[in-house]
């Protein structure tokens, strides 16, 4: 099985996006590489569960991808050994009232992961330099000073926006938080036969949704916005990662073992001692449990 190296995915130039790859050949079987992301989701909760009790650091976790990318059962597969206690995942959809009430930020920033734990964002606050930059009607319900109209969303406004998100990021990465950025890279085509396999199967209906084929129309404007969304800030501290995603089994392998490589170089994540006193005494404390 071919050897995965961070190298190969991260973006740190950049990047046309129609030169990322949407496949990549892991040599090997599909039995091979569910075999093999079992043992490394195992080696992750271990670190998860060190992580929990050492409270010094969070990981934030953020996916985002065109619709039938395979967000869901990536999450599914690659935590799936997990404690429940040391992982949250919020799903970002179409702002509330109260959301809408405070800017942009407020959500995610409401939804950061507590020191000690993964926190997932399913679509994430990039929806807001990516959804609304296709849509930039949406923005009119934010209510935002100094934008009163389509007019005044410009180059200058998505400028802004984007530092504002680069800002947000460095000061939770100074504060602690250890963040995972991935582009789901799905081609077109492979979109359009996952669509296609919702509507053949009665069992997958219910996933689709018309909209899904409105959303398809904007494909180009998507690519364009995701291309100048990464190549604005995927930095050091932040990095985005190209996840070739045409192929669940390799993709959700892929990210468990970046995911993996790189928190286990955090060699200061250690389960803490008992204090000198206390470690002294547990002959003692084991005799009084004992004798209950």
């Amino acid at each position: 099985m071919k050897d995965i190296k961070i190298d190969d995915f991260e973006i740190s130039s950049q990047i046309n996006i129609k030169d990322l790859p949407t496949k990549f050949d892991l040599d090997a079987s599909e039995k091979k590489i569910e075999k093999e992301l079992r043992k490394v989701s195992r080696d992750l909760a271990d670190i998860q569960n060190r992580m929990y009790a050492h409270g010094k650091y969070a990981v934030l976790f953020c996916i985002q991808g065109m619709d039938t990318a395979g967000k869901d059962s990536l999450i599914r597969e690659v935590f799936k050994e997990f404690n429940v206690r040391g992982i949250v995942a919020h799903s970002f959809k179409k702002p509330t009232d109260l959301e809408l009430k405070h800017d942009y930020l407020w959500r995610h920033v409401r939804a950061l992961p507590a020191r000690g734990k993964f926190g997932i964002f399913n679509r994430t606050h990039y929806e807001n330099v990516l959804v609304t930059r296709v849509h930039p009607e949406y923005l009119m319900y934010e209510n935002i000073p100094n934008v009163t109209s389509l007019k005044d969303v410009d180059d200058t406004f998505w400028e802004k926006r984007f530092n504002q998100i680069n800002n947000f990021e460095k000061h939770i990465a100074d504060n602690g938080t250890i963040i995972f950025k991935f582009f789901l890279n799905l081609s077109k085509e492979e979109q359009k036969n996952r669509l296609l396999r919702r509507l053949n199967k009665p069992n997958k209906n219910w996933k689709f949704s018309p909209d899904d084929l409105d959303e398809r129309e904007h494909w180009d404007a998507y690519q364009t916005c995701y291309e100048d969304a990464i190549n604005k800030t995927s930095k050091p501290h932040a990095p985005w990662y190209n996840l070739p995603a045409d192929d669940k089994p390799t993709a959700r392998y892929i990210v468990a073992k970046i995911l993996y490589d790189t928190l286990k170089e955090y060699t200061d994540i250690q389960e803490p001692e008992l204090p000198d006193s206390q470690k002294a005494n547990i002959d003692s404390y084991k005799h009084q449990l004992e004798n209950e």
